[in-house]
């Protein structure tokens, strides 16, 4: 698992948060038995840079506390199965990892909605993590049953990591 992690926001940062990330990408990708070494790329950064890339990417001018970027098509998420023969483009062509994108998150955001749902940073860190990981493996959360799929996700993949929402 090749995991890259840049932190462009210095200023406000969560204690070991390198391991934090790595833990719950680790714990996504055999929670959803994925079976390629796979690359992630991670940006931490502020309101203002994810609201430029929101803008540029997705054409919407505004912040938000995460963005996922998926290399990968899933049809059927989380499903594996033939993704060297439907997507074979995902694939490192030297190392042969699976690149499944990249996720962008805003610390200001990890922050604010740490306090206003009463959990850590640390905590709200790993639910953005485990979230954006979901959607790199093709989860959505756009109808209600795609939603309650993804949130019992994201809950048990935290609850397996430790960071639950008790965490102070």
């Amino acid at each position: 698992m090749t995991i890259e992690i840049e932190n462009t926001n210095q200023d406000m940062t969560v204690p070991d948060y390198e391991e934090i990330i790595r833990r719950v990408i680790g714990r996504a990708l055999t929670y959803e038995d994925c079976p390629y070494e796979s690359r992630v790329y991670i940006l931490l950064t502020d309101n203002q840079e994810i609201r430029e890339i929101n803008s540029a990417q997705r054409g919407i001018d505004r912040e938000t506390d995460v963005l996922s970027f998926p290399m990968a098509r899933f049809p059927d998420p989380g499903n594996f199965s033939d993704l060297e023969t439907r997507d074979p483009d995902a694939f490192h062509p030297g190392t042969g990892e699976l690149i499944l994108g990249d996720i962008v998150i805003s610390m200001d955001r990890v922050f604010l909605q740490a306090r206003e749902y009463g959990h850590s940073p640390r905590r709200e860190l790993a639910f953005l993590t485990a979230h954006s990981m979901l959607h790199l493996m093709g989860y959505d959360h756009m109808t209600d049953p795609e939603s309650a799929i993804m949130e019992a996700k994201q809950e048990e993949i935290l609850r397996l990591c430790g960071y639950t929402r008790e965490e102070a």
